[in-house]
């Protein structure tokens, strides 16, 4: 019986080694940040996790999500365009409820089937697919948008509704997916290496009876590698009730943020982006 206790407690603890839901995301997958360095603490909400975003046992991207409010704040990622078609499964992060779950993002019904876990346990942990039921004016808006990957397992893994938030309808359809589709490919021209990080901020409305947020702006912003000494880095905003989308400087979007956030100065890249 000491023995099998035994096992059961390495066991257990070999699960808490390897749980993707962290203190920071240097450790485990900081690849999706220029330098390796992600947005400062500025942005950190009351009860964040760390999220590295694997699928398939692989990274994706990394999402700092807010527990509170069951949105990310942001997700950060290479920029890697590619044909293929949109996926339509949505999956969910087991390891959000706990280190004794699998790391890799599942299918609801999977984790409802195969894992013994009850709708409201997870509902507890995260956004669930019952929010985002009847929505009027409003779509599942991603952060990380699946067109800007260049496979179908690295654009499936953006269909977590951990990188998701009710985007206003018009806007996720008109405006932003003119910025995601065009706006983008414009501006990433000559770009080596293009890294992506876009959020959303707060609301003072939710959605599903109080579970799920509202964002009142969804943010993007990026930094490109031209060559090893020259770069080029941009930021837009749009408010989450209007179908337009204003393109900014990296310096006044962060400084946007850092207004609309209220506390300390935002920095979302390291600081050999250019500002200007």
């Amino acid at each position: 019986l000491l023995l099998l206790l035994l096992l059961q407690v390495s066991a257990s603890c070999l699960w808490l080694g390897h749980s993707e839901v962290l203190r920071s995301f240097e450790s485990s997958c900081p690849q999706f940040f220029f330098r390796e360095t992600p947005p400062n603490e500025a942005l950190e909400p009351e009860n964040p996790a760390w999220i590295c975003q694997r699928y398939k046992n692989q990274y994706y991207f990394a999402t700092l999500y807010d527990r509170n409010r069951r949105i990310p704040v942001y997700s950060a990622y290479l920029y890697q365009p590619g044909p293929g078609k949109r996926p339509k499964t949505w999956l969910v992060e087991p390891q959000l409820m706990g280190a004794a779950y699998p790391k890799s993002m599942e299918r609801e019904w999977t984790l409802l089937n195969y894992f013994n876990v009850s709708l409201e346990e997870l509902s507890k942990s995260q956004a669930v697919l019952q929010d985002y039921k009847n929505l009027t004016g409003l779509n599942r808006g991603h952060l990380n948008p699946s067109g800007h990957h260049h496979n179908i397992s690295s654009r499936t893994a953006t269909f977590t509704l951990t990188n998701i938030i009710p985007q206003d309808a018009k806007l996720n359809g008109g405006a932003w997916n003119n910025y995601e589709q065009q706006t983008m490919i414009r501006r990433t021209k000559g770009c080596n290496n293009t890294y992506v990080v876009v959020g959303a901020v707060p609301g003072n409305t939710y959605i599903a009876k109080g579970r799920v947020n509202k964002p009142s702006y969804i943010w993007s912003s990026a930094c490109c590698e031209v060559d090893s000494t020259q770069r080029k880095a941009w930021g837009v905003i749009a408010e989450n009730d209007k179908n337009e989308v204003h393109l900014l400087t990296l310096g006044e979007l962060e400084d946007v943020l850092t207004h609309l956030y209220g506390g300390d100065q935002v920095f979302l890249f390291d600081s050999d982006c250019p500002r200007e």
